[in-house]
């Protein structure tokens, strides 16, 4: 067998998870998949992917050291590797890697960090962002952990981002960090482009074609970025928004970072009012909450509810 190939194998074959396996396999790696649920195995099966129905099966495939791409919810993380007897920790070895690529808590990578190098398992965190079609066509990732591991795979984060899309950023922990601060930001411009375009909705002008405005914006303007592309996209697909519910959910990066910022004394105003406008969002009919919703939908596949009918 030849122990120079380029194996991999990714444990979470959701919307992103699938679609990072795409883009590796794509790139002539050898990709190996896991998730435990049957929908997920059946589709991901249909995409010519191989998919294993056990982790053993899985792990059994590589020549030499594995390599594992995590991309589960948070919450998932510890059971998948220090489950009692399916956990990684059990079934790697000393020199294997794991990579989280998902929302992880920074504090708790550096936890897992040290747990798993008392075992001779080295991990690294990585901010993974661009959405899900970043993942299939070039995401923009952020890593943490010993320099020497993230060296010795670089191929696999130059094979998932765009060019230039990717680095290391430093000790275990600050991949997952900077990604979180990331999240908050995205955070403040979501809140930003929904609450002024709904003024032009509701001000002196209101007959403004809304998804025309964008696309003048969208070609020049200071404003113009990947997120006005999506609304402009999303108001196309979705004209009339009444059938859109005003809420908007938070994935917990929001709060990490204000935290932080408490813990730091760093002024984090915008990011706050943009957590505590996700919170109010949880009735009423808000415009711009709409249009949060339709952008998150947009480039991160995220819920958005329809009223019911």
């Amino acid at each position: 067998m030849d122990s120079n190939k380029k194996q991999i194998g990714i444990i979470g074959l959701g919307k992103m998870g699938l679609n990072i396996g795409l883009n590796l396999k794509d790139k002539g790696i050898d990709v190996f998949g896991y998730t435990d649920t049957k929908e997920g195995f059946d589709f991901a099966k249909s995409q010519g992917f191989s998919v294993f129905e056990t982790l053993d099966s899985m792990l059994s495939n590589f020549d030499g050291v594995k390599v594992i791409w995590l991309m589960v919810p948070s919450f998932a993380v510890d059971d998948v590797l220090f489950g009692e007897k399916e956990g990684l920790y059990n079934k790697l070895e000393s020199g294997d890697i794991v990579i989280d690529g998902g929302n992880s808590f920074y504090k708790q990578s550096v936890e897992r960090y040290n747990k798993l190098k008392e075992k001779g398992i080295n991990f690294l965190d990585c901010g993974t962002s661009g959405g899900v079609k970043g993942a299939r066509e070039g995401a923009c990732l952020m890593v943490g952990g010993d320099k020497d591991v993230y060296q010795k795979i670089e191929w696999v984060f130059s094979s998932v981002a765009q060019p230039d899309g990717f680095g290391y950023i430093g000790e275990a922990g600050a991949g997952h960090y900077v990604k979180m601060i990331h999240n908050a930001i995205e955070y403040a411009m979501l809140e930003a482009i929904g609450e002024g375009v709904s003024l032009v909705k509701n001000g002196k002008y209101p007959g403004v074609d809304l998804e025309a405005l964008l696309g003048v914006w969208n070609h020049g303007s200071i404003i113009e970025s990947y997120l006005t592309k999506i609304l402009q996209k999303q108001l196309q697909n979705y004209p009339n928004l009444e059938e859109i519910e005003a809420i908007v959910d938070d994935n917990g990066e929001g709060a990490w970072t204000i935290f932080e910022a408490i813990e730091q004394k760093v002024p984090l105003s915008a990011v706050s009012l943009a957590l505590f406008e996700r919170y109010s969002s949880k009735g009423g009919d808000d415009f711009s909450n709409k249009l949060i919703s339709l952008m998150r939908n947009g480039f991160g596949g995220h819920e958005m509810k329809l009223k019911k009918v």
